[in-house]
């Protein structure tokens, strides 16, 4: 069946950046089964020339040495550009006009993308609803609706209310571009495609789990943004809790949106609440020096750039297994990577053998940039006796497979078109991991809120949350992915 996605917010960052750069390549990987037609709707006055025109410089940036000018020139006679204004319905209406013209009347999938500003995103479902553009009488009509979803529990379930108002559960996918990395898909394969991993995947092999996203960059131009949310709204609910579920949830029955979902839910339904006194022993919070000078940023404010939690998941397989969550800008390097630890040896047999975690057998998950999985553990030195030194064996995607990784856009606009959900939120799945990260924001946003410790821009961190960490007798895996 034909397609159309229509991108609202269609002059903004994020559409000429990521999406069409993403719709172009899977156009040029012939990974489109059925024709597809893109119309932008925004506030900005544009001819679909000068749009497309406009489209062709940020993706030939982009895209590098994959941009076509032939593949180009056929991906842009499918472009258009319809300016509109999501606060006035009449808009919506002309929409409505212009996609039935477009379409000439045929039965056709159509996803409306929502790329604005979050306080948007109300108003743009009810109007769709009015205007009776997600009436599925002449085909799939899909929404799809970027991050933030909600700033706390209560604005995520009114906002899913408002959804569901307008379109049913299974034609709303909540993006979260982490879950369209090859990487993370790949964990699910070392997991579920392996018969070797899954007998030591639990509490009985299994020490502790750390998932770390790091940034290199500071707050940059997203300061003002960033001083109303702070570290935990901003990556630990979406992108952290994601890869925890992924890493933590049992196998589904089968390889289908709610058989994966339902898995995931039950991971965050299993973690242990965070009642006011653990949240001062199992929680840290930084600041880097220089935060309060950032354009945008209150020159008092003790909005936290770097956090860490101790999480407990309360079920059979992870019982005991703390699940360690890190996350900060202006660390020491980018690296997205999660760590299994497994115990040390019962036994020290040999005379240097591990005798701390540290030294223990290791499972690297490296998601982003040098994307790959190491496995760390113990072999015997030559002609040195039965000295050992930990060694690993090592994955790489580029050095195994050669050509560029895609984009994750790539293969979560494509699912968002075909109708596989499988790699997106649901309801259940926002509103539970709000009521994980809901009591640590309150806590850290009282008046007996736990001490704010300050770092270095370049470092992982305060020192202290390393010595916060050696207090539990473990480390944290402070090493920056080996590029190329």
């Amino acid at each position: 069946m034909p397609a159309t996605i229509v991108i609202f917010g269609a002059s903004g960052d994020l559409t000429s950046r990521k999406l069409i750069p993403a719709l172009y390549q899977v156009f040029r990987k012939g990974r489109l089964s059925q024709p597809l037609n893109i119309v932008g709707v925004s506030r900005s006055k544009f001819s679909h020339e000068q749009w497309r025109a406009e489209l062709k410089k940020t993706t030939a940036e982009f895209t590098g040495k994959a941009f076509d000018e032939q593949k180009w020139s056929q991906f842009a006679d499918q472009i258009f550009y319809l300016p509109g204004d999501i606060g006035q319905f009449e808009d919506f209406v002309a929409l409505a006009k212009y996609l039935e013209e477009l379409e000439a009347g045929h039965s056709n999938t159509r996803v409306y993308y929502l790329s604005t500003a979050p306080r948007f995103y109300k108003q743009a479902i009810e109007h769709l609803g009015r205007a009776g553009l997600a009436d599925e009488a002449q085909g799939p009509r899909r929404v799809v609706i970027e991050k933030p979803f909600g700033s706390d529990v209560k604005s995520a379930c009114d906002l899913n209310h408002a959804t569901h108002e307008v379109f049913d559960e299974h034609q709303v996918y909540r993006i979260d571009h982490y879950l369209g990395k090859e990487t993370v898909q790949n964990l699910l394969v070392l997991r579920f495609g392996n018969t070797i991993f899954e007998p030591i995947w639990n509490r009985n092999y299994i020490d502790h789990v750390q998932i770390t996203v790091a940034e290199e960059v500071e707050v940059g131009s997203r300061a003002s943004y960033y001083d109303t949310a702070g570290v935990v709204r901003d990556m630990i609910q979406n992108h952290l809790l994601q890869l925890l579920m992924v890493t933590a949830m049992e196998p589904p029955v089968r390889y289908e949106a709610d058989s994966i979902r339902n898995e995931k839910v039950k991971v965050l339904q299993a973690i242990r609440p965070l009642e006011p006194e653990s949240i001062r022993e199992d929680t840290f919070r930084g600041q880097y020096r220089g935060y309060t000078a950032s354009e945008g940023v209150k020159p008092t404010s003790r909005t936290p750039t770097f956090a860490a939690l101790k999480l407990s998941i309360d079920n059979w397989r992870w019982q005991g297994v703390p699940f360690y969550l890190r996350s900060g800008k202006a660390l020491s390097c980018r690296t997205t990577q999660i760590v299994i630890q497994f115990h040390a040896p019962p036994h020290k047999l040999f005379d240097d053998s591990p005798s701390s975690l540290g030294e223990s057998n290791r499972l690297v998950i490296q998601v982003q940039p040098a994307e790959g999985i190491q496995m760390h553990f113990q072999t015997k030195v030559p002609d040195a006796g039965m000295r050992m030194r930990q060694t690993d064996l090592n994955f790489n995607y580029q050095r195994e497979f050669r050509g560029a990784m895609p984009e994750a856009y790539e293969r979560l606009l494509l699912d968002a078109l075909e109708g596989d959900a499988s790699l997106f939120a649901r309801a259940d799945e926002v509103e539970a991991a709000w009521r994980v990260c809901d009591p640590i924001i309150a806590a850290w946003e009282s008046r007996d809120k736990p001490t704010l410790f300050m770092y270095d821009p370049g470092l992982w961190g305060p020192e202290e949350c390393c010595e916060w960490m050696t207090a539990q007798g473990r480390e944290w895996f402070d090493t920056c992915p080996v590029l190329g």
